[in-house]
């Protein structure tokens, strides 16, 4: 039996950076999925020998781990049953919702918090199976919260850091989680908790002194270990990035340009092309944008062939009540404005429910004249950097919802409350009729902020972080 691999840096997510696709001729292979963690954490493990524990994307046995790219990974299985009750159920029906001021109503079932729970047994089993002596660990997201104090009770040689992709909700959220004590003993299992923006990690050390009782000192949180010696958690704010200079050199490829031309002339070459992004979830404002997208159409503000509107939704969670239901509402309302606004061979709207590939978005990108980022709340929203990274000819606009992390950085973009239609209205005009001279200088600060501070500076802040931990709380008075 072939000896067990260990590695001094570990990453742990819900999912495998890798997909199995069958090709024509019926053979096997990996390829990379799309998402916004992987993309991240790809360029990051770039050059880094590491493992990365997560679910293939099956359910049923795991594959035995495999090497792919240079990097490690270590499958974790789980069942059809876990994946209803773990992922779909308490990850997306409860957590999902309360961390995002739920939008749509959190469900509670006691079912699938003991399926969470073994769930993140095992992920924290397979971690220390894989981490060297001393190994940093690197958790992801909401998925995983309990992981980090299951690895510290099992492996407590290991320097932890967990990081939050999504928003930590306000204490007002967070209490109505039966098994909020449960999550925030699960969360100080880390030496490092990091959060896409200030408030997030705030949040956090309200809610563990508020609804737990723990002692805490400007972003520190006390605990207690196993051996009863008194041990600090920091929680700060490191907002995750982009690849710029890779993503750049992309969107800059001759094939990446001829296919940006192609696509407007495929579009009938209109004046102004909007474009909408986005997984197809509640949180994104994708129902807020046509509405105020057709309201546009209603008083005749423009009308195609003169503009259009492109809005690729990624599928997403579709076994989920609330998405299938999402789904049916988009789908009607593009309907209805193709249906009452569309001229002969040119839609209002162009609606693709479907991913594509990294180069095909970058060709979108260049399309668009002005790019709808409205979630009603998102972490960061990779998507705004992501845009303003391909636009090296210094066109476009950014309309930017205030309630995405990425606002917090891109502050030149035209900014806007999705919730108030009349408002996004009047963003959405004023990003179409400003100079261009004034919207290449504020296309100019926004790619100089994304070029400052791209994925390698945020895993960096965040390895550095977790290596400068404290261990001990300050001595009173200090």
């Amino acid at each position: 039996m072939p000896r067990q691999r260990t590695f001094d840096l570990v990453i742990a997510a819900n999912r495998l950076p890798v997909d199995r696709v069958v090709t024509p001729d019926g053979r096997s292979e990996w390829h990379r999925s799309p998402g916004g963690l992987v993309t991240a954490m790809d360029s990051v493990m770039r050059g880094r020998e590491g493992a990365w524990v997560g679910w293939a994307g099956e359910a049923g046995e795991a594959p035995a781990p495999f090497e792919e790219s240079g990097m490690w990974l270590h499958p974790v299985p789980l069942s059809e049953e876990e994946l209803t009750t773990f992922y779909e159920g308490f990850s997306n029906d409860t957590l999902w919702p309360i961390y995002h001021d739920v939008i749509v109503p959190a469900h509670f079932h006691r079912e699938w918090w003991q399926d969470y729970e073994r769930v993140n047994e095992r992920f924290a089993e397979a971690v220390c199976k894989v981490a060297a002596k001393g190994a940093k660990v690197w958790i992801h997201d909401y998925q995983l919260q309990l992981v980090p104090a299951m690895v510290r009770a099992l492996r407590p040689d290991l320097r932890i850091g967990w990081f939050n992709h999504i928003p930590f909700p306000p204490v007002e959220l967070f209490a109505q989680l039966p098994w909020r004590s449960r999550i925030i003993d699960g969360l100080l299992g880390a030496d490092y908790l990091g959060f896409q923006r200030a408030t997030d990690a705030q949040n956090f050390v309200r809610a563990a002194r508020q609804l737990d009782g723990r002692a805490t000192r400007g972003d520190t949180v006390t605990t207690q270990d196993a051996d009863g010696t008194d041990r600090v958690v920091r929680a700060s704010a490191v907002p995750i990035s982009i690849d710029y200079v890779g993503l750049e050199e992309l969107a800059k490829s001759d094939a990446v340009q001829a296919r940006a031309a192609e696509i407007r002339t495929s579009l009938g070459d209109p004046d102004i092309v909007l474009l909408g992004i986005d997984r197809l979830d509640y949180t994104k404002g994708i129902r807020h944008r046509l509405k105020a997208y057709e309201e546009l159409l209603a008083q005749d503000t423009f009308r195609p062939p003169e503009v259009t509107f492109v809005q690729v939704a990624t599928p997403s969670r579709e076994r989920v009540g609330a998405y299938k239901d999402l789904r049916s509402e988009v789908e009607a309302t593009v309907g209805r404005i193709n249906g009452t606004y569309s001229a002969l061979g040119s839609p209002a709207v162009h609606y693709l429910h479907q991913s594509y590939p990294r180069d095909e978005m970058a060709a979108l990108f260049q399309v668009a004249d002005v790019m709808l980022v409205t979630p009603l709340r998102d972490g960061m929203n990779l998507v705004a950097k992501e845009y303003v990274t391909c636009r090296h000819d210094l066109g476009g606009a950014l309309v930017l919802s205030e309630f995405t992390g990425a606002w917090h950085e891109l502050q030149q973009a035209f900014v806007c409350n999705p919730h108030d239609i009349e408002g996004l209205k009047q963003t959405m005009l004023r990003a179409i009729s400003t100079d261009p001279k004034d919207k290449r200088r504020l296309m100019r600060a926004s790619r100089r902020r994304v070029a400052e501070h791209d994925v390698q500076r945020w895993a960096d802040r965040f390895l550095t972080n977790l290596e400068m931990a404290p261990e001990r709380p300050p001595a009173k008075g200090a």
